[in-house]
């Protein structure tokens, strides 16, 4: 969920730090920090806040060293202080950053304050700092101490460690939370994410979980759980090193839904021919997996929950194959019923969210024939440790709002619906029918992006209003969902949405003039149910926002706005209203005057349970 960046080079490294911790901005935090060793000394500065604060702190008293460790924190334990921020120190030799959470951390507090050490800070990182020198009044180097030391943990970290006696060494450790190592003449570097680290380095190496490495200039040495030295593979990134930059946009979130076209067009490339999806997009082994599968278990968290749900329909109606779709975290601590010849599929743009592959490993344990990850990170946990991948090229996303992963996930599974119903009951012509749509996506939202100054217009209704409601039907009640999660995730906005038929159930309650309704309406089967449930609103002086096909005959009056939608087929119409409803979002928090990038409370890549 932080952000993690370490190096040891000849040159000073403070600037590298700070630039890798700005690149990392994306995640959440609440707090940064940096620590160098210069001439057997060891320096820490700290500050609560953005980057640009340690940043303005170290212009005015800068760091000079070649090894150094920085830190984003997302505060687990312990509120947002300068001295709740990373690294953490024991005493003025051992300095530590960590993600994760130790779990068991207070009973190793209560065991090294027996020994005499003082806690200076409520975090559970803090333990790591005192374990690692406690052991090296016996262990041979850091290393043997950190190898030690881990063995005591419990819980999720992936952590790095100094020592200002052993100036030319880092060693860092990962379990559940992820670290890739940077490789560059004659200096080395350490990151919780390659984008930290691009510009200085495109050659990278990921650890496994239960690696502990050492990391000197010119060298690095892997072990793995069980202390053996092994060798991981150094891959060459493909990401552009200007995908971090907003070019002409205010926002990265805007900037990434207007990305959504080209994004779309780059998932599809090399994924479609003779007008059907290719087995191989989901990797080289998968005609093999995928021809015997009867049922389908979707694990996903948050957004990715949600295009999971949309994939629901599309499996069960298009593809005759059955499907489950749940939270990650409620799969994990439950007992679960594995049905016959079943795929799991986990749901992940960072393919390291904590929940998702705690329940991808559960879920091998009891037999699933196979297992599929859509991600959009090479090398990622669960890009390695499953049996086929779909990578979804996306590309880099920094808003904390998910946008365009969203809508290719929704590609992706719509892809995968095509492929597993070709084994099945799908028609050779529904099959085409779902090629053609997919292949004419970009073009449809480059069209609904049209809809951006309507939209802004119409947020302007939402400027003092508290509450309001999504509602859909069908494949379009998730994508109600995602708009719900949009709206409260960065305008603050308290949101909640439902299938339209279960207005009746509960939710009319809550209508009056100050709960605007919000609604999806395609011109499709259901679609004159939907205007029933629309009539049900407007009788009980709702205020409504419809979202509708050009042709659904919806007009607007003084107790609805429609912004019509262009018309698409049925295949493609839930990622086409999913654009509007991030448009609204966006301009709502505009119009709030809220962080639009970074909202309150929220990280980008959930590696914490």
């Amino acid at each position: 969920m932080c952000g993690i960046v370490g190096a040891v080079a000849q040159r000073d490294v403070a600037e590298i730090l700070i630039e890798g911790l700005k690149r990392l901005e994306y995640r959440g935090y609440d707090s940064a920090g940096v620590a160098v060793i210069h001439q057997g000394e060891l320096t820490r500065t700290r500050r609560v806040g953005k980057v640009q604060e340690l940043a303005d702190a170290l212009q005015t008293a800068p760091l000079a060293g070649g090894t150094g460790i920085a830190h984003t924190r997302w505060a687990t334990h312990g509120e947002p202080s300068e001295r709740n921020a990373h690294p953490h120190q024991s005493g003025s030799d051992i300095a530590v950053v960590h993600n994760g959470i130790i779990e068991n951390h207070a009973k190793l507090r209560e065991m090294l304050k027996g020994l005499g050490y003082q806690f200076n800070s409520d975090t559970d990182t803090e333990v790591i700092c005192h374990l690692v020198d406690h052991e090296l009044k016996s262990a041979p180097g850091l290393l043997a101490a950190v190898q030690a030391t881990v063995k005591q943990l419990e819980g999720a970290y992936g952590t790095v460690v100094i020592d200002r006696r052993d100036p030319e060494r880092l060693v860092v450790a990962r379990s559940g939370s992820p670290l890739v190592i940077g490789f560059g003449l004659g200096e080395n570097f350490v990151a919780s994410d390659q984008l930290a680290l691009l510009p200085v380095t495109r050659t990278f190496a990921f650890l496994e979980e239960g690696d502990v490495a050492e990391v000197t200039r010119r060298e690095v040495h892997i072990y793995d759980l069980d202390g053996n030295p092994v060798v991981r593979e150094k891959k060459e990134s493909e990401i552009t090193h200007d995908a971090g930059d907003k070019g002409e946009y205010r926002h990265y979130m805007l900037k990434e839904i207007y990305e959504q076209p080209m994004a779309l067009a780059r998932t599809l490339e090399g994924r479609i021919a003779q007008q059907r999806v290719l087995d191989s997009a989901f990797g080289d082994n998968a005609a093999e997996l995928l021809k015997d599968i009867k049922h389908v278990q979707i694990i996903a968290c948050g957004t990715s929950y949600h295009a999971g749900m949309a994939a629901r329909y599309w499996l069960e109606d298009w593809a005759g194959v059955s499907c489950n779709v749940e939270i990650a975290s409620e799969f994990r601590y439950r007992k679960s019923h594995l049905f016959p010849n079943s795929l799991l599929v986990t749901i992940s743009q960072s393919g390291e969210t904590a929940d998702t592959l705690a329940a991808m490993r559960l879920a091998k344990e009891m037999g699933y024939k196979a297992t599929l990850t859509i991600c959009n990170a090479p090398g990622s946990s669960l890009v390695r440790e499953s049996d086929m991948a779909y990578m979804m090229k996306a590309g880099a996303e920094i808003g904390v709002a998910s946008t365009k992963a969203f809508t290719v996930q929704l590609a992706g599974l719509l892809m995968l619906t095509a492929a597993l119903g070709r084994y099945n009951s799908m028609s050779v012509e529904m099959q085409a029918a779902i090629a053609q749509s997919l292949q004419s996506m970009p073009a449809k939202v480059e069209q609904a992006l049209g809809l951006d100054d309507a939209i802004a217009e119409l947020a302007e209704d939402f400027a003092d209003k508290s509450h309001a409601l999504f509602l859909g039907r069908g494949d379009q009640y998730p994508i109600a969902m995602e708009g719900a999660l949009k709206l409260k995730e960065i305008s603050y906005i308290h949101a909640e949405a439902y299938a339209s038929g279960e207005l009746k159930h509960g939710p009319l309650a809550l209508i009056d003039a100050d709960m605007p309704v919000i609604v999806v309406a395609p011109n499709n089967e259901l679609l004159e149910k939907l205007k029933s449930n629309v009539e049900e609103v407007r009788a009980r002086g709702g205020l409504m926002y419809v979202f509708a096909d050009v042709d659904a005959e919806f007009a607007s009056d003084d107790t609805m706005k429609v912004i019509p939608v262009p018309h698409c087929d049925e295949f493609m119409a839930p990622l086409i209203y999913t654009i509007p409803l991030q448009l609204l979002s966006y301009h709502v928090a505009l119009i709030k005057g809220t962080d639009v990038d970074q909202p309150r409370n929220l990280a980008k890549s959930v590696t914490v349970e």
